[in-house]
């Protein structure tokens, strides 16, 4: 993946992450509301969505079948 490529798909999720969190759940009172809200965003994005491209599995588990599978390789 190109620089440009990265550049766009780091965009991509930061717009996300503006919409579903920071705009839907604000106004925001204090730092620690809107840091502890990034952290369950974060776990939920890497470990409960079910992404449709590689079979309707967290991301996360995904990536570790993947590991487990180029060790027995």
């Amino acid at each position: 993946m190109t620089y440009r490529g990265v550049n766009a798909l780091a965009e991509s999720v930061i717009g996300l992450f503006k919409t579903e969190v920071i705009r839907r759940k604000g106004p925001w009172r204090h730092l620690e509301a809107v840091e502890f809200a990034t952290l369950e965003w974060v776990d939920w994005f890497n470990h409960r969505r079910l992404l449709e491209p590689i079979g309707y599995v967290p991301p996360a588990e995904y990536e570790a079948r993947y590991y487990e599978q180029a060790a027995v390789a």
